[in-house]
């Protein structure tokens, strides 16, 4: 335990290089230990390269060389991959299409989960330096709310180790990232339902990443676009831990409290567009006789269902592949010569509508 925390000051950069750390007295109080355990934990870091002591001075952050290079080198020529899930949805075939050109360029592949948790991520970025990585691919953890986590990539930065966000980016970092144009993809969703004759139309959008928040800023432009009001209870938003219970129970209520159906629903991806049919077809409504509902992603969701979903395309694979090509180029970089970092762009993805059979054009009486 004292040994994980020292190491976590030290990979946070809170203990900088030739930083005199707590004295013993005051690591046995705060960790409620005694001198030995205190006096074993310290000896181990400063053997493992992490500290070093000056006698009757106290004990110092070591500077990250050759030593404790070697120790943590043993991912050499390798990537880490960290995504918010590894076996859900879309995220399988993100990390194979980054996998393929990696491997292709020589390069070793670990794969992270955060879960969407900024505690897990804080564990996998300290792993990471502590395992000098040449590079790490990441999406980042509920990428609409203030990060905790911010200095380990900063000291990622310190340490050369370079980074490419995928599906979002952290804004205060401007690092170079590769996503999707989430907010044209809503508004082409909710284009596609005006366009089909629907003025009433209900938005489902995740609030704590930055993919959720663009794209129901695609959805109320598109309103304004066409001269559309927008009724406020018609935006339902939810966060990861209530991912489906707060939109099923949305859409139960509307179903049953409203004099009148909306016509048209927008959900934020389509893992959401299945559980909101399983909410219709208990109400024993008709998709799309009785409401239109169109997805995001053209997940295999989109077509296991007897209602085939209308859905805008993510790029997956592609991005991937994409992602993995810019932090090869970035890794040669940085070995060579680090002002390029900034030279290299990110990648915007266009949006496109893959059009099915949940949607239809309402008829004008």
């Amino acid at each position: 335990m004292v040994k994980n925390w020292i190491k976590s000051k030290i990979q946070d950069s809170t203990f900088v290089p030739r930083q005199k750390i707590h004295s013993e007295s005051e690591l046995m109080e705060k960790f409620t230990v005694s001198r030995h355990t205190v006096r074993v934990a310290l000896g181990e870091l400063v053997s493992e390269g992490w500290l070093y002591k000056e006698q009757g001075a106290g004990t110092y952050v070591a500077e990250r060389t050759e030593k404790i290079m070697a120790v943590d080198t043993a991912a050499s020529k390798s990537i880490a991959i960290i995504v918010t899930y590894i076996s859900d949805y879309i995220f399988p075939s993100i990390i194979r299409g980054a996998e393929n050109v990696l491997r292709q360029a020589g390069f070793q592949v670990s794969l992270f989960s955060t879960n969407s948790d900024h505690s897990q991520e804080r564990k996998i970025l300290e792993t990471i330096i502590s395992r000098k990585f040449d590079g790490v691919i990441v999406e980042p953890t509920r990428s609409a709310i203030a990060n905790p986590n911010i200095n380990y990539y900063l000291n990622l930065e310190a340490q050369n180790i370079p980074y490419v966000m995928i599906n979002a980016a952290y804004d205060e970092l401007e690092p170079v990232n590769v996503v999707l144009d989430d907010e044209k993809g809503g508004y082409l969703q909710t284009e596609h339902l005006i366009s089909s004759g629907h003025n009433d139309i209900v938005g489902f959008f995740k609030n704590d990443d930055l993919q959720g928040l663009k794209r129901m800023k695609g959805f109320i432009k598109a309103h304004r676009k066409n001269g559309v009001p927008i009724n406020p209870e018609n935006i339902v938003t939810y966060s990861t831990e209530g991912k489906f219970a707060k939109p099923v129970e949305a859409l139960k209520k509307i179903v049953q409290d409203s004099p009148t159906l909306p016509t048209g629903i927008v959900c934020y991806n389509d893992e959401l567009a299945m559980k909101l049919l399983e909410v219709l077809r208990q109400h024993n409504l008709c998709v799309p006789d009785d409401i239109s509902i169109i997805g995001f992603d053209d997940s295999f969701f989109a077509d296991v269902s007897e209602v085939k979903l209308t859905s805008i395309k993510h790029p997956k694979s592609e991005l991937g592949e994409m992602a993995a090509k810019k932090i090869i180029e970035l890794t040669q970089n940085a070995k060579t010569n680090n002002a390029k970092l900034a030279e290299l762009e990110s990648h915007l993805f266009e949006p496109v509508i893959v059009y099915r059979n949940s949607t239809k054009e309402l008829t004008k009486s």
